[in-house]
């Protein structure tokens, strides 16, 4: 057992009574349980960094919960850091390649290096992919500003190839800026680790792509330690907002819509309000509350119409869709029964989107047809998923995979169809044959 300074634990405490909020009430809210908060209170337990944010969210402390964590932290996983949250010095990452183009990640921390002997990867930990680090303010910049183009560049290339061709370099870019970020001066540092935030928020987000959701929730956790550790309180909240799509793609949507709800605070930026509120839109589309779902929708749009602060950091979430609210109205009207709407919002919505958002278009371009088909439309149904499986096959998106199988179903009944029986054999060998 660790002890604890007291003072954050005295400071959740006085923060929570003010709100009015139970030990159980502070748990359920951000997702821990209350043996764990009430271990932090009481200083036997150091926070992490994650946890410190999402109470300071709920809280509203505005940052000042994060003031109180102590230098050195643990964070969830039992990895000891102390360089603000970035698990730099501690947290050693290994990647292996093999030469048939497959890779495996795994994080460890020091002990559970020495334990298993290899002892000489502690001395790689603390020099970094790129060797030395940049020696100057000049250099530090010319770091962010080609690292800035290449996360860019990355985010393009992952709309037109399988998730995981990407994932090392992705990993390995993130690693250096978290490792730079150490020896940087406070303002690039800052700004360093912002935007390894966005990196690793990128990564997390393939690797749901890939349908692995325990790596998803990882790399979101290290985004929102990145973000916080380089003053960026806010992302805390869009890590609530992530959780909540994962959650969606479980088809839970009592959980979905409380993650959200909680990611919609009025001193988040206001673009994380909006995609929190059309993850919350979403929850209440697979409750069947038309009501909600558009109340919800419209905050969303509200949300997103107001201007944002400029920041060099990416944009957080979706940047492929023209408008995200009708987009995301179309896909709440299939789950709400309502299938000849959605299809025609969303076939208006994909005539906007670029060509070369090839992952955007298949994602909602299935969808469309999975509506066109419930609604009827079986013909113009099996047209639209015959021009977009091979571009399935090819970029194997779990999402994706998700709405497949409702297609095949859907199609079953209507076997009298030419379209549906010549379709029939492409489509079954996707949703059984794991080319997904």
């Amino acid at each position: 057992m660790v002890e604890q300074p007291p003072q954050f634990g005295k400071e959740l405490r006085k923060r929570r009574l003010a709100a009015g909020l139970s030990l159980t009430g502070l748990a359920k809210r951000v997702n821990y349980s209350k043996g764990q908060l009430s271990k932090v209170e009481r200083g036997l337990k150091r926070p992490s960094r994650l946890l410190a944010g999402l109470c300071d969210v709920e809280l509203a402390a505005e940052g000042s919960l994060i003031t109180f964590l102590d230098e050195e932290i643990t964070d969830a996983e039992g990895v000891t850091t102390n360089d603000g949250g970035t698990a730099g010095s501690q947290e050693v990452w290994l990647m292996g390649l093999s030469p048939t183009g497959g890779s495996r990640f795994q994080s460890m921390n020091r002990r559970q290096i020495m334990t298993t002997g290899a002892a000489s990867l502690v001395g790689l930990a603390g020099v970094g992919i790129g060797g030395r680090m940049p020696g100057s303010a000049v250099e530090g910049e010319s770091l962010l500003s080609a690292s800035r183009s290449i996360f860019d560049e990355y985010r393009r290339l992952g709309q037109s190839v399988e998730p995981g061709l990407l994932l090392p370099a992705l990993i390995a870019q993130t690693h250096s800026l978290r490792e730079y970020a150490e020896q940087a001066d406070p303002r690039t540092r800052r700004a360093l680790l912002l935007l390894g935030s966005r990196y690793a928020e990128y990564i997390g987000w393939l690797v749901q792509e890939m349908g692995d959701e325990q790596a998803t929730l990882w790399w979101t956790r290290r985004a929102v330690e990145m973000a916080a550790a380089g003053g960026d309180q806010d992302f805390a909240a869009y890590g609530m907002a992530r959780h909540a799509l994962i959650t969606l793609y479980r088809n839970d949507a009592g959980q979905t819509i409380e993650l959200a709800r909680r990611a919609q605070r009025d001193t988040v930026l206001p673009r994380i309000q909006g995609l929190a509120s059309m993850h919350e839109a979403q929850g209440h589309a697979l409750a069947g509350n038309h009501t909600a779902c558009m109340s919800a929708l419209d905050r969303a749009r509200t949300a997103l119409d107001r201007p944002s602060a400029d920041e060099d950091t990416p944009i957080i979430g979706p940047t492929n869709l023209p408008d995200p609210v009708t987009m995301i109205t179309g896909w709440c009207l299939y789950d709400l029964g309502r299938p000849r709407e959605a299809a025609e919002i969303l076939g208006s919505q994909l005539a906007g989107v670029r060509p070369e958002a090839l992952r955007t278009r298949v994602r909602y371009g299935v969808r469309q047809a999975l509506a066109h088909a419930a609604a009827g439309d079986v013909d113009h149904a099996c047209h639209l998923i015959s021009g977009l499986l091979n571009d399935v096959a090819t970029l194997r998106s779990a999402t994706v995979a998700m709405d497949l199988p409702r297609l095949a179903r859907v199609l079953a009944r209507y076997t009298h169809h030419p379209a549906t029986r010549d379709l029939a054999p492409r489509l079954g060998a996707l949703t059984t044959t794991g080319l997904l």
